[in-house]
């Protein structure tokens, strides 16, 4: 990477304080706490309010109608959807003491895709290590109730520095019609880990780390048309926050972190949706 005269500085700048960052731990308050539940309380009553008003499924369904095609034109033809969302109260921005909110939402297209070959590579969680990497390590289906699912992941995150996190999920799906389909995917548990895949590897406190992630859920849509299924995706994370004096250098890069995880995500599931539908087609005794 070649760094310009005017960015090394400031990349020096961010790089040291990151280093600092590794050598203290953040503690996720019960004031930053109760402002972020607040704030997803807030976030979910909308959802579903969405999900319940006919036309608002997908969130370019409420752009102008020239605006609409062209973002779809721009989806269908391979290109990720995404932008930042902020949930207000009486369009109030909500405060957030000690912590950061990072909320983002992204749609993608997978093309000649069904609903059903979708969501088999969604819910089969026991195999998502392979197929979305490097962003999840490991993966585990814990255990299955109907449509309840609980899921192990491993998550990794390099950006100048590494984090890896053992997280627990509760997954919900619940399909409204044919073409229809939503989940709600809430972590109960993220610990960040401490020297991963070495000999002294070990959890750090949850909820006192170096407080990259302390919350996360995902609300994802499906909906299948005649030509492939749309994906959307809501991404709703939490953070501590930054020291003011480096809050205009280090926020912009912190809230891109999102951005590329879902970016990410919508391509590897295109790839995996289409690499199970050639096994599932492939003639009898054929070698994969």
């Amino acid at each position: 990477m070649v760094w310009s005269r005017s960015t090394l500085p400031l990349s020096l700048i961010f790089l040291a304080l990151l280093t600092a960052e590794e050598a203290s731990a953040s503690e996720l308050k019960p004031r930053t706490v109760k402002a972020f539940e607040h704030y997803e309380q807030l976030t979910e009553a909308r959802v579903r309010s969405e999900l319940s008003t006919p036309g608002q499924f997908l969130a370019i369904e409420s752009l102008p109608d020239v605006q609409k095609e062209e973002e779809i034109s721009h989806i269908k033809s391979g290109q990720v959807y995404i932008r930042t969302l902020s949930t207000k109260e009486n369009d109030k921005k909500i405060e957030m003491p000690d912590g950061l909110v990072h909320h983002w939402l992204a749609i993608g297209f997978i093309p000649k895709a069904r609903l059903e070959q979708v969501l088999q590579v969604t819910q089969d969680y026991a195999h998502h290590a392979d197929s979305f990497k490097p962003d999840v390590q490991r993966s585990e289906l814990l255990s299955r109730d109907g449509e309840h699912y609980r899921v192990y992941f491993r998550f990794y995150r390099h950006a100048i520095v590494t984090a890896v996190y053992n997280t627990q999920f509760d997954i919900d799906f619940t399909q409204t019609d044919p073409t229809h389909e939503y989940s709600f995917a809430r972590a109960g548990r993220i610990a960040e880990v401490r020297n991963p895949g070495e000999k002294g590897e070990s959890e750090r406190p949850v909820g006192n780390d170096r407080g990259f992630l302390w919350r996360l859920d995902l609300y994802t849509r499906f909906l299948e048309t005649s030509d492939g299924v749309f994906v959307q995706i809501e991404f709703l994370g939490l953070s501590r926050s930054v020291p003011g004096v480096f809050a205009w250098l280090v926020n912009p890069y912190v809230k891109s972190v999102p951005r590329e995880y879902l970016t990410n995500y919508v391509n590897q599931l295109k790839k995996a949706v289409a690499g199970a539908a050639e096994k599932t087609n492939a003639p009898t005794g054929s070698k994969q």
